[in-house]
């Protein structure tokens, strides 16, 4: 069932994407080598319970930990522990926010080291692209698949490849709500976009196939070649005005 948000509540996911998007800052300011994943995300929980929130996918489906943090091959739901990052590390994080009941979702990938390597830096370059070209399509009147092909066209021309197993959401009382918003094309063009749908739209893109597995964990989803990977994500709303992200 889609449903769609009031300014008012448009405000208080606004206000939870804020919070996260402090999260996420703090985290990139940290990372470095030698530091430890589940230290970051200690680091992530405590600023989010400082600001009144609570780190919302602690606890999610069993998860236990305040963000995912994927390194390297890791595509999403890495789970910190007591590894530690070396330079050249590529890293995603990924973390959503519950404030006064409404959620925001977020994702961003960074290295481990001063300067990016060619690859790496075109990998995170083109990953981020695709989320702002993705987030572009969603405007009233447009299908979710405008969302998808816009974001699939510009990852496959650059020669990356999206993951198919995992998707973008609705979003809003509940983290994870209709419509699915993929970013490749399928057979259905998904629902016609409507003032006051949030979405969050994340890319998930691999310097090699898009196939992926998922470790004996349960959780960490890993490429199937083990060639890198990045994941941004912005929670949306769509306006009258075009787009507005909520994670800023």
């Amino acid at each position: 069932m889609i449903e769609l948000k009031t300014p008012e509540e448009i405000e208080k996911i606004k206000k939870s994407g804020r919070i996260l998007q402090q999260t996420l800052a703090l985290l990139r300011e940290n990372v470095r080598a030698e530091i430890t994943t589940s230290e970051l995300s200690s680091l992530a929980e405590e600023f989010i319970l400082s600001a009144g929130a609570i780190p919302a996918i602690k606890g999610y489906g069993g998860f236990p930990a305040a963000v995912c943090i994927s390194v390297n091959d890791e595509v999403v739901h890495g789970i910190p522990g007591t590894r530690k990052l070396k330079e050249g590390d590529l890293v995603s994080f990924d973390s959503a926010v519950l404030l006064d009941g409404w959620y925001a979702d977020s994702a961003i990938t960074v290295v481990v080291e001063k300067e990016k390597s060619n690859e790496d830096k075109k990998l995170i370059e083109i990953t981020e692209r695709a989320l702002y070209i993705g987030i572009e399509q969603a405007r009233i009147g447009n299908k979710v698949n405008d969302i998808s092909l816009a974001v699939q066209q510009y990852v496959e021309s650059n020669n990356f490849s999206v993951v198919r197993d995992y998707t973008g959401h609705g979003i809003g009382k509940h983290l994870h709500e209709d419509p699915s918003v993929p970013n490749f094309v399928t057979g259905n063009s998904g629902i016609e976009l409507r003032e006051g749908l949030c979405i969050a739209i994340e890319p998930m893109v691999c310097k090699g196939g898009f196939e992926v597995y998922t470790e004996k964990d349960g959780w960490t989803v890993k490429t199937a070649d083990h060639s890198n990977a990045a994941h941004f994500e912005h929670t949306i709303v769509v306006t009258k005005n075009g787009p507005e992200i909520l994670t800023l």
